[in-house]
């Protein structure tokens, strides 16, 4: 499918991404056989910048895993009573779906079932495919007869496929489920008032923590102006963490550690994978964009330009969880880890949308959006090119200028190694930070499965360049030379 953006300065920025990657790797090869010294200094450099950040990040993961730990002891619900007004608030939950078995959905269906919130005050929408429209039936049957009478409203959509200007995914079922729950609930559901409705967009696999819509609604019924603020949980991938491969784990935890470190910097948050939201603004934006990948994190920029940055993101210390990628065989798992990454990766999309969009309003001040595209580029500049940097580009200068008598590049290894043995402090929080949010060991998973979880993040470095540089370049490369990405499902197992 065309992007709208095939000439000009949006062109431009589609481009700048992967042109500022490509060109980093190149000058750095190249002046690692010109002039050596200079690389090296810069390596040090670059290294004890990153050691500072690391060191930096993982004091606010702490904080966030701090702040979890205490918003999982509070019975939300009881503190619900002294609230005015959470009596009148109503959650509706999309879940959007394409050939998933009926037991992921079923898991899903039954962790909103047994959730602390009352059911008699949540609506629950299945979003099929009408590629998949006949399994897609024989699941909305089943579940009609589990959980048919179970909460306010328990419905159905089905995507028609094929419609003009889409592209087949999760964004464009999301639009087609909103525009139809628009109409329904205009008709059956007259007396709820638009600022009282909550949404939640959730993955098919995600299972909610128990009070993760007593929680949502304390949030929604406290905070300043609600209805221009997303809420973003925690997003564990441990639904079936103990039988998934060891980089797939390291994978899934890295991704949750990232959000603990942006939960308590809210000015920097996005909303990301399965997050709520106010219907109104839902309804404000028309919904979400049906030709993009990352409708998870562009619906958050979507509000924030309607509202001329009067939108911000809310962080939730509560979490939902969700499948880690699987597949047949340990390859099949290795490239599914690695299709999902690079679809994380595509967010890189977001970059000529939020220039174009602060070209045009005027009321935005400027530094909130100088802001807001340098997080956004160095973000993405930074998961592509550091993880290279520190372990391949790193050394390379060091071997072109072996044997020369400068006292710096004498030094250079040891303080290169003295600066990762630093590092890998980071590397030992994660690890043991890690096995507390593991949910609870199977039968059929052997104890020592346990001593293993903490070993395998000896696998960061490799994985760190395997699945996160790799994938990233490729998302920004493909977006550089308009090779476009498509969406694509993760596959769930269990």
């Amino acid at each position: 499918m065309q992007k709208p953006y095939t000439y000009g300065s949006m062109r431009f920025w589609e481009m700048f991404p992967g042109l500022l990657v490509w060109g980093t790797f190149s000058i750095a090869l190249t002046l690692s056989f010109i002039k050596p010294l200079w690389v090296i200094i810069f390596i040090i450099v670059f290294d004890l910048l990153w050691l500072f950040r690391v060191l930096y990040f993982n004091i606010f993961v702490l904080i966030s895993w701090d702040r979890y730990r205490k918003a999982d002891k509070v019975d939300w619900q009881s503190k619900l009573s002294s609230i005015d007004g959470s009596g009148h608030i109503v959650h509706m939950v999309f879940l959007p779906t394409y050939k998933e078995g009926y037991e992921i959905i079923r898991s899903t269906l039954r962790s909103l079932k047994e959730n602390k919130f009352p059911n008699n005050r949540m609506i629950v929408v299945l979003g099929g495919e009408e590629a998949d429209k006949e399994a897609f039936g024989k699941i909305v049957r089943r579940a009609e007869q589990e959980f048919g009478g179970v909460f306010k409203y328990f419905g159905s959509t089905l995507h028609p496929k094929g419609l003009p200007g889409e592209i087949p995914g999760k964004g464009s079922n999301l639009n087609w489920m909103g525009n139809r729950m628009s109409e329904r609930i205009t008709e059956q559901f007259p007396e709820i008032q638009d600022e009282d409705l909550v949404v939640s967009a959730f993955d098919i696999d995600t299972v909610a923590h128990p009070q993760y819509f007593s929680y949502l609604t304390y949030l929604y019924a406290t905070v300043e102006d609600p209805t221009h603020s997303s809420f973003q949980p925690i997003a564990l991938f441990s639904n079936n963490i103990w039988s998934a491969s060891a980089p797939v784990r390291i994978g899934a935890f890295g991704t949750t550690f990232w959000l603990f470190g942006e939960l308590t910097r809210s000015e920097r948050l996005w909303t990301f994978s399965s997050h709520s939201m106010p219907w109104k603004m839902l309804k404000d934006v028309g919904f979400w964009q049906k030709d993009i990948v990352s409708e998870d994190s562009r619906i958050f920029m979507q509000a924030f330009l309607h509202y001329h940055g009067n939108y911000r993101v809310t962080p939730m210390f509560l979490p939902v969880s969700m499948d880690a990628v699987t597949g047949t065989t340990y390859m099949q798992s290795m490239k599914a880890l690695y299709i999902q990454m690079r679809r994380w990766a595509w967010g890189v999309e977001h970059l000529p949308y939020v220039i174009d969009g602060f070209k045009r309003d005027t009321q935005i001040p400027f530094k909130k959006k100088l802001q807001y595209v340098f997080n956004h580029i160095e973000g993405m500049f930074t998961w592509a090119t550091a993880p290279i940097i520190m372990f391949v580009l790193g050394w390379l200068p060091l071997w072109v200028a072996k044997g020369e008598s400068n006292a710096l590049i004498q030094a250079a290894p040891f303080t290169l190694e003295q600066l990762m043995q630093l590092a890998m402090i980071g590397i030992f929080v994660s690890a043991m930070m890690s096995l507390t949010l593991l949910p609870k060991r199977p039968q059929q998973v052997r104890r020592h499965t346990w001593f293993i979880m903490a070993l395998q993040w000896a696998l960061l470095p490799i994985t760190f360049i395997v699945f996160g540089s790799f994938p990233a370049i490729d998302a920004q490369t493909r977006l550089m030379v308009g090779k476009y990405l498509g969406f694509h499902v993760t596959k769930k197992a269990r």
